[in-house]
């Protein structure tokens, strides 16, 4: 080496031993397969996401179990993962707002490398264990529920971020693709979802995704459920931010009560445009104030309302 010469830092490695890592018998020499094949292959280990979610649906209505009753306590819940995991944390809190018209502090979305992360690679920020200890103490209040994301159960931001949190008294849920992770003696809930080896070998944005997607879609949902802003299949919290959801109001009115679409977006104008109200009223036969007080008096909830007005 010349004296001009600095030696590059040494940066850590680390082998990582998950079923997400292992090489996958079924999709050798994918390469060398007709595209129609390689699609084949491919979609034959897709179906393993929901017959593995299928497994762990004890775990996940434990989870469900922990959020409802701290969302109903005036906490929140945290998703904290990095890379595909933790975009998926995102979509799933930032989907909720329309969808069921929750307060924008109920779900808080955490990813390694910051916003900057969610359109491109950060380097290394899934590696920083402080980061995730950082970011869990700036924001995670006792009672709150923190959901960590991590495919192989072992990424460090999230894990740093579970532990600072359980240091908190917030309660913490792990969901990933390794049943065999470490880390699941270390949280109240454990969702290790059994997708085994990736078609692409380490490409845990394939079905561990699609898995960790599907389990964050009925976990959310449910809670949603739960927390009363679903009567019947119907999502009567909707937000009307566009022509078409201000249609599904209406169409969710009808769908509801049997009456008319003129009925309906009769009793919405008088309930200036509150679904629940309008729905409330049609259903009971009482006047829109008397909707409004009951839902008021239910915990804006529509059975609820519904039996006060027939008492």
């Amino acid at each position: 080496m010349t004296t001009d010469q600095v030696p590059s830092e040494v940066r850590p490695v680390v082998r990582v031993g998950a079923p997400t890592e292992r090489r996958n018998p079924l999709s050798a020499d994918l390469d060398l397969m007709s595209t129609r094949d390689m699609l084949a292959v491919i979609n034959e280990a897709d179906r393993r996401a929901p017959a593995a979610v299928a497994e762990v649906l004890d775990e996940i209505a434990a989870a469900v179990d922990l959020a409802v009753p701290a969302l109903r306590d005036g906490h929140r819940v945290h998703y904290f993962g990095a890379g595909t995991s933790g975009r998926l944390g995102v979509l799933d809190a930032v989907e909720l707002i329309p969808t069921f018209n929750t307060p924008r502090h109920w779900f808080c979305a955490h990813l390694a490398g910051g916003q900057g992360a969610m359109w491109q690679a950060v380097e290394d920020a899934e590696d920083n264990h402080a980061t995730g200890t950082a970011e869990a103490n700036e924001c995670v209040a006792p009672g709150d529920v923190v959901v960590g994301l991590a495919a192989s159960g072992r990424t460090p931001y999230v894990l740093g971020a579970l532990a600072a949190s359980r240091a908190r008294q917030a309660a913490t849920v792990l969901l990933c693709a390794n049943p065999e992770a470490e880390a699941a003696r270390d949280v109240d809930v454990f969702i290790g979802v059994d997708t085994g080896p990736e078609v692409v070998t380490g490409s845990t944005r394939m079905k561990a995704g699609t898995a960790q997607k599907l389990v964050l879609n009925a976990f959310s949902t449910a809670v949603m459920v739960r927390l009363g802003r679903v009567y019947s299949n119907l999502m009567i919290d909707v937000v009307a931010t566009n022509a078409k959801l201000r249609g599904r109001m209406i169409t969710i009115l009808v769908e509801a009560t049997g009456c008319s679409e003129e009925l309906c977006r009769q009793a919405l104008n008088a309930a200036d445009g509150d679904l629940k109200t309008a729905l409330v009223s049609l259903v009971s036969g009482a006047d829109v104030t008397r909707a409004r007080a009951a839902l008021a008096s239910s915990a804006d909830q529509v059975r609820g309302a519904l039996a006060l007005l027939a008492t």
